[in-house]
């Protein structure tokens, strides 16, 4: 065995757990959810003050699964694996960590390809518009669940920004600080556009039959090509130069009408192997809580909603990330400075676009050990 390798052992495998909730959540459209039920991993250990756990939230199709392995087999953790562990940022030998799936999701979760128990058949597009808030109240019961009612920090990258901003400021008797990364306050059109284009590649598709197709005949043309287009939104120009320049496709002749260049063989392949892994209508659903999002939802403004936010905050945007502008992050920054809350705010420079959070972690983690550390030092962990 090569020196350096830690072979995999039984004990440290993890394993998504599920609890259903028999009750309403009474969802900001006024539509009522219920039961529903909840997915999601934890690392670490609770300690007996049940101070140090620290919430991780998912990205749009993410999932609950953040690190770690399932199975001895596994050939890859978790998302943000690299993150979670023993010894690293979240270090599981100080804290809890809890990562969720949202509601609207396929990843265990309810959500379109749930069964509606008034029906007995999957709610497919009868399943209710979810917003983020949403996400965070239906997690909020899997907080009381656990029977944890503090967070030393709820930390999340691009929707996960977006959770963690709703929990600094719904629930600030919980929430002791939030770290938002490549994250907004509020959509702008053209990242709504961007997912108008997607909505249309899957509606076009015939196999999509208003959402009502089967699982095992996907529309999966048409969601192969709305992955493409949000994935082209998560890259930049300079990563897409340096990963695959102008090389055309050594499979291809340069005069055949139907050749490639890399980077079309790339997106092609990644929308081809995400049909096998999300639904559709899912993607749809958490596309309309992107596109919906505002912090300022049922406040007067904006300012109105960021002065309920009290707990401290760290910020991080990215020079290349076109998708969430680093001016959209500024706009709440700047807001949260004027109001004198206890806000901090790095922009990162990266050429990875709005993937760098997931891509260059190493950049801005030095400063999520720091914010730790002070927060975790007022709660005694």
């Amino acid at each position: 065995m090569c020196s350096g390798v830690r072979l995999l052992k039984q004990t440290d495998l993890v394993t998504t757990r599920y609890v259903t909730f028999d009750t309403d959540l009474r969802l900001e459209s006024g539509r009522l959810l219920g039961p529903f039920t909840i997915a999601y991993e934890t690392y670490g250990t609770l300690n007996t003050a049940r101070t140090n756990a620290i919430l991780v939230t998912h990205a749009w199709t993410g999932d609950c699964h953040a690190a770690g392995r399932h199975t001895l087999e596994d050939r890859n953790p978790g998302w943000w694996d690299n993150l979670i562990g023993p010894g690293k940022i979240l270090d599981t030998q100080r804290f809890f960590i809890i990562c969720a799936n949202v509601i609207g999701s396929c990843k265990g979760s309810t959500g379109p390809t749930s069964i509606d128990p008034k029906t007995g058949r999957p709610y497919r597009l009868s399943f209710p518009l979810v917003m983020v808030r949403d996400m965070v109240h239906a997690h909020k019961f899997l907080l009381d669940h656990l029977g944890i009612g503090s967070l030393i920090t709820v930390i999340g990258g691009s929707m996960g920004a977006m959770q963690a901003l709703e929990w600094g400021i719904h629930y600030p008797e919980v929430t002791r600080s939030i770290i938002p990364i490549a994250g907004t306050g509020r959509t702008s059109p053209m990242s709504i556009a961007l997912n108008a284009v997607a909505r249309q590649a899957i509606y076009n598709d015939p196999l999509w039959k208003k959402g009502n197709y089967r699982s095992e005949h996907p529309p999966a043309s048409g969601f192969a090509l709305a992955r493409s287009i949000g994935h082209i939104s998560f890259l930049s120009d300079a990563s897409m130069d340096k990963k695959f320049g102008r090389r055309f496709s050594v499979r291809d002749g340069l005069f055949d009408f139907f050749g490639q260049f890399e980077v079309e063989r790339y997106l092609g392949y990644n929308g081809t192997n995400f049909v096998t892994k999300f639904d559709p209508n899912s993607f749809l659903y958490l596309a309309k809580a992107l596109d919906m999002y505002d912090v300022s939802w049922n406040f007067p403004s904006l300012e109105e909603a960021l002065s309920t936010l009290h707990c401290p905050s760290l910020w991080f945007a990215f020079t290349s990330d076109w998708l969430y502008r680093p001016e959209q992050t500024e706009e709440v920054v700047d807001i949260l400075q004027g109001l004198k809350k206890p806000v901090e705010y790095h922009l990162i420079e990266s050429e990875y676009g709005h993937d760098s959070f997931l891509v260059e972690p190493e950049k801005f983690t030095p400063y999520v050990v720091d914010f730790l550390n002070q927060i975790a030092a007022k709660q005694g962990v």
